[in-house]
Formats: structure tokens, C-alpha cells, sequence
């Protein structure tokens, strides 16, 4: 059998039910293979990045390994930006790139590219095999580097002559085992003391909990800690929960802002988040402050990066928190429920003015509460993290943490695969849908019946926002002449609609786009020229170079 063969077998005996890339000359063994392969399907794209994007949504809500493929050249330089996406969110995805034939090195070969340095700052563990007897032991060794230990994504050129070489029928190895984190028994008892003795403390929790929010919940309501978030874990806990105070960092509350800044709270306990600069405020010194700081997280080179931890505990979040948990049941008999909300997390505000803030909410009252909704990287993406509510678990995907325009398009395709249950509402501006627009095709063609609704406001938003705060002015060439995305999407075949007042969203607009059971775009055109909710970053932008 062909040597590539032994790798499509071995990714089928582990259960890899769709291959996200695009089909070129060196990748053309393995896209040939696929046609006797009926258990995974080539989900191609019309773009490798936004491929890369698909991938990392689908390996984040199956719980499974991603896979995602890309020709030698362009195509491998095209997912470098995805792989560094998937390391900053700890996603095992097994990247594939196709290389020249290995006697074609150094010969100027049509697309030759090294790729394998290129991913190496950006991958667990990046290879090149030379030689068709190493390639299945190789993609192996990769796969478990990309499961076990702290997840992410790994990276395997091979050239299309050692794809195409025939080899003996090959015994296929399982797919590793992976065994979550056991928690530190002995931080375990020092942060339970810590904890119970407390006399008040604050809960930090980011992205890394995702897999944790009952056990989030269950602690702190036993030792009464309120919850704050970062940008990129919102979603995981509900608004409406006594104990929940909102986003701190970039767009966040002012709540979650008064109690870390005015000093609430002895203890700080973060779970899962490498406290970057979006989850901060920029490094905000107040965040540990006069507060003994434990830091859970299955990375432990996240700890003690800019700010001194107490405590660290590495592990995953929801076995530690479970072991905290019991330990905490045993010493603790009163069960002190909450403190008064103080105050509501989204401001009233004129509800028919049409704006942002009122269109994510009018849109949100006629979607299902369980619908997850994927945001893309603009200025909307402050108005989704300030102002729209949380009312179920794991509805919100953002990107603020690497930040790539276009993810969310390409998030909303690898969502819905992974669920194909749950309802999926990608929420994108104009200048995403120009990078990564065409995904709505991919779609398409695969009848993923996902909402794109595009603010089409004809500017980079937060390119404009940002330079009219930091040098109270902003280029010409930031806004654009307005295009009529929707008319594009009905050129398509695909569904649309534009809106160009509130009252236009309605039970029937929605029931509209969802008549068909594929795609639909809503494009909303508005200029908003309120300043985006972006908190302290206001501060921060206005007062830049004073």
C-alpha cells in the first residue's frame, strides 16, 4: 500500500471524522486516499487560514484531535497563523503540509519550502520525514505530543514521494491514551486551608476552565468568592448567577473593575488563565495587590510570568477543583449563600436608537438561549463582551486572546460540525468578511445552517476608534466605500438579508434566514460613532504617549 495510506488508517482507527485543507499536487496522495475512506471527510475550504480556524473550533468542542492540511509553500505558510492560534488556546490539531520530493531540494522546486523551522516557534513539535518507512512512527509520535500532557498543535511535512511509496501492510497503533493532570495533593491542602481561613477573595476564571464550570460554580458558592472573567472565557458562567461580577480586562465591567482595583478580596484565585494583556487591563499591578494569589492551570510555565504566585497548582481545572471541593465539604457545615448583586452587569439604554449595543441585543432576544455565538475580532467584539448576555454555558467563543481577524467565520464552521445540535451565530464586521468571507460557501456546501451576520459598518472600526484616542485623528484609508455583502451572499446562493433599522430585526427576519437549512448572512449596515465599551483600554489609548 501507498505509505500515506498507513496514516489515513491510523487517524481512522482514532476516530478523526473530518480533515479540514484544501487539495494541491504535493497533498494529492493523501486527498486520492480519502475516496476509499468513507469515515473521514475532506472538509475543503477556500482558504487554508481559515481552514486552520475550523480546525481549532472543532478540536475545542469535540474533546478530539483536529486535523488540517495544507500543500507544500503557500498552503503550509497560510496555517502558520491558525497554529499559533491553537498554541495560544492549547487545541490539539495535527497540521499535515505536503513537501517537494526529497531529491528536489535545494533545486528550486515549485513551491519548496523548509517548513518545518517555521512551525517549530509555534507548534509542540515540529518534523520533516524524509523516508516512507518512518512516516507512520513519526505522525504518531506527533499525535501523542499533540494529546498528552498540555495540549496543542503539532506539525508533519511530508514529501508526495515518500506519500506515494508502497510499503508493507502496517500494524496501526491505538491512539495514546490521555490521562488528565492529577492535582497537587499537597497544593491542594494549602489552598483549601487558604480558602476556608479567607476572610473574603475573588475568583479569576479564563478560558482553561471551559471544561470545569460546574465544579467553578460548586467552590464558589461553598466559600462564598465572587466570580469574575476574562474576555476569552466569557460564556463559561451565566449572568445571572448571584456570585457572577463580570468580565474584567478589555471591554469588561465596571464591577469586575471596582473589586480588584479598590482592593476587595485577601485572595485571588485564578483558574485557568496565563493572565495576559487583554485578561489584565494591560498588566493591571492591582490584580494581586495586597492578595495572597494561587494560580491553577495545566501549563506551569504560565506561572509567576509578570505577577508572583503564592500558590501554584498545576493540574486540570475540573480534577482539582474536585479534589479542592471535597476537601472543602469536610471542613466546611454552613453553607453561606451570596452577597446582593450590586449592580446589573449591561446598562439600560435607549432601545430605540440604532446602534451596536441594540442590534447583538434585539438579536438576541429571537435566538435560542444555548445558541453559540462566534465572534470575530472588531469593534463589535467590545459591545458582544460588555453588553450581550450569557444565559447558558459555553455560548460564546472570542478570539481577543491571539486575535485574528476572520476566526470567527471559520470558528462557526468547525462549531457546528463538532455540535451539530446546538444553533451557531457567527457575529463578523466587514472587514473580517473581506479576509475570510468566502467561508460562507464552505457552509454552503456542506449545509451547516449557521447565521453570519456581518456589522458592515465600511471602516476598520477599531482601527478607527484607536487612533482618534491615542492622536485624535484617523486616516481616510481606514473607511472604505460601503459594499453590499448581502447582494454578494444572494450571488453566492446563499440566503441574506440587510437591515438598515432596528425594527427591521424581528421573529420573522429570523425565520427567514433559517428557512432553507443552510447558511444565511444578515448584514447590518451601521456606523456607530459611539466609542466601542472597551474599558480601561479607553483609558489606556487616551492617555498613550502623555
Amino acid at each position: 500500500m501507498k505509505a500515506i495510506r498507513s496514516v489515513l488508517n491510523y487517524l481512522k482507527n482514532g476516530e478523526v471524522k473530518y480533515v479540514f485543507g484544501i487539495p494541491a499536487g504535493s497533498v494529492n496522495a493523501f486527498f486520492d486516499e480519502l475516496y476509499d475512506i468513507p469515515e473521514i471527510t475532506p472538509i475543503v475550504t477556500k482558504h487554508e487560514g481559515a481552514a486552520s480556524y475550523m480546525a481549532a473550533s472543532y478540536a475545542k468542542y469535540s474533546k478530539s484531535l483536529s486535523v488540517c492540511i495544507g500543500c507544500s509553500g503557500p498552503g503550509g505558510t497560510n496555517l502558520v497563523t491558525g497554529a499559533t492560534n491553537a498554541m495560544r488556546e492549547h487545541l490539539p490539531i495535527l497540521f499535515i503540509t505536503g513537501a517537494v520530493p526529497v531529491q528536489t531540494n535545494g533545486l528550486n522546486a515549485s513551491q519548496e519550502l523548509n517548513a518545518q523551522p517555521i512551525y517549530e516557534s509555534v507548534t509542540k513539535y515540529s518534523a520533516t520525514v524524509k523516508n516512507s518507512a518512518e512516516l507512520l512512527e513519526t505522525i504518531v509520535k506527533a499525535v501523542e505530543i499533540a494529546l498528552t500532557g498540555v495540549p496543542g498543535p503539532v506539525h508533519v511535512a511530508i514529501p508526495i514521494n515518500v506519500q506515494l511509496d508502497l510499503i508493507e501492510e502496517a500494524e496501526i497503533p491505538a491512539f495514546p491514551n490521555v490521562m488528565k493532570h492529577k492535582p497537587d495533593l499537597a497544593a491542594i491542602h494549602k489552598a483549601v486551608d487558604q480558602l476556608i481561613n479567607q476572610k473574603d477573595g475573588i475568583m479569576f476564571v479564563g478560558q482553561g476552565a471551559r471544561d470545569a464550570v460546574d465544579e467553578v460554580l460548586e467552590l464558589a458558592e461553598l466559600v462564598n468568592m465572587p466570580i469574575i472573567t476574562t474576555p476569552q472565557a466569557k460564556g463559561l458562567i451565566r449572568d445571572d448567577h448571584p456570585l457572577f461580577k463580570g468580565v474584567f480586562g478589555f471591554a469588561g465591567h465596571e464591577q469586575a473593575s471596582r473589586l480588584i482595583n479598590e482592593g476587595y478580596g485577601e485572595t485571588l484565585f485564578v483558574i485557568g488563565s496565563s493572565l495576559g494583556e487583554t485578561a489584565t487591563n494591560n498588566w493591571n499591578g492591582n490584580l494581586t495587590k495586597n492578595r495572597y494569589f494561587i494560580q491553577l492551570d495545566i501549563d506551569q510555565s504560565v506561572f509567576n510570568r509578570k505577577y508572583q504566585v503564592d500558590l501554584p497548582i498545576v493540574g486540570d481545572a475540573d480534577l482539582s477543583l474536585t479534589a479542592i471541593i471535597e476537601k472543602v465539604k469536610k471542613r466546611v457545615t454552613d453553607k453561606h449563600f451570596y452577597f446582593p448583586k450590586e449592580e446589573t452587569i449591561h446598562e439600560d439604554e435607549d432601545q430605540k436608537e440604532f446602534n451596536t449595543q441594540n442590534v447583538l441585543s434585539a438579536l438576541q432576544k429571537l435566538l435560542p438561549e444555548t445558541t453559540r455565538y462566534t465572534v470575530d475580532i472588531g469593534e463589535f467584539m467590545s459591545y458582544v463582551i460588555h453588553y450581550m448576555n450569557v444565559k447558558a454555558p459555553h455560548t460564546f467563543d472570542i478570539n481577543v486572546h491571539f486575535g485574528a481577524m476572520g476566526t470567527g467565520i471559520g470558528s462557526a464552521i468547525g462549531s457546528k460540525l463538532a455540535e451539530p445540535e446546538r444553533d451557531v451565530v457567527c457575529i463578523t464586521g466587514d472587514g473580517c468578511f473581506f479576509m475570510h468571507g468566502m467561508e460562507i460557501l464552505t457552509a454552503k456546501e456542506y449545509q451547516l445552517p449557521i447565521i453570519f451576520v456581518v456589522m458592515n459598518n465600511a471602516r476598520l472600526g477599531m482601527v478607527y476608534h484607536g487612533h482618534n484616542l491615542q492622536y485624535q485623528r484617523s486616516h481616510s484609508c481606514f473607511e472604505q466605500e460601503p459594499v453590499n455583502i448581502s447582494a454578494m451572499a444572494e450571488a453566492f446562493g446563499i440566503r441574506s438579508a440587510r437591515i438598515q433599522q432596528l425594527d427591521h430585526i424581528n421573529p420573522f427576519l429570523i425565520e427567514y434566514l433559517r428557512a432553507d437549512g443552510g447558511p444565511a448572512v444578515l448584514e447590518v449596515e451601521l456606523v456607530d460613532q459611539n466609542i466601542p465599551p472597551m474599558g480601561d483600554r479607553v483609558k489606556f489609548l487616551s492617555s498613550f504617549g502623555k
